[in-house]
C-alpha cells in the first residue's frame, strides 16, 4: 500500500495534541493499513524513524438529531505512532513522495 493512501490525515483534538508533547502522534489510517504499512508511511513522508504504532478502530454509531434526522459517525481506524529518539513531527508538512 502507498504511502500516501495509507494515512489519511493527522488527527487534530486536544488529546491528540497533548500526546504531541510525549512524542506520540495520531492519524487516521486506512482501514486494511496494517501497524507496518503505517510505520514505513510515516517514515517515508515524515522522515522520521517509528519506534511503537498502536492501532485502534473507533465503532460506527448513531446519534438521534432533532426531529426525526439521526445522524452517522462513520467506523474509523487510527493510529498511534511513538517515534525514536525525541523528535518532533511538523504536521503540517508532507515531503514529496518518492517515485520508483
Amino acid at each position: 500500500m502507498k504511502a500516501i493512501q495509507t494515512i489519511i490525515r493527522p488527527v487534530v483534538t486536544e488529546k491528540a495534541i497533548r500526546m504531541n508533547d510525549t512524542f506520540t502522534y495520531a492519524f487516521y489510517v486506512n482501514a486494511r493499513a496494517t501497524k507496518i504499512d503505517v510505520k514505513e508511511a510515516v517514515k517515508e513522508l515524515y522522515g522520521h524513524e517509528v519506534d511503537t504504532v498502536r492501532m485502534l478502530v473507533t465503532p460506527k454509531k448513531v446519534r438521534g438529531g432533532r426531529g426525526r434526522v439521526a445522524t452517522k459517525r462513520q467506523r474509523m481506524k487510527k493510529a498511534l505512532v511513538t517515534l525514536k529518539g525525541r523528535k518532533k513531527i511538523d504536521l503540517t508538512k508532507v515531503s514529496k513522495e518518492k517515485k520508483k
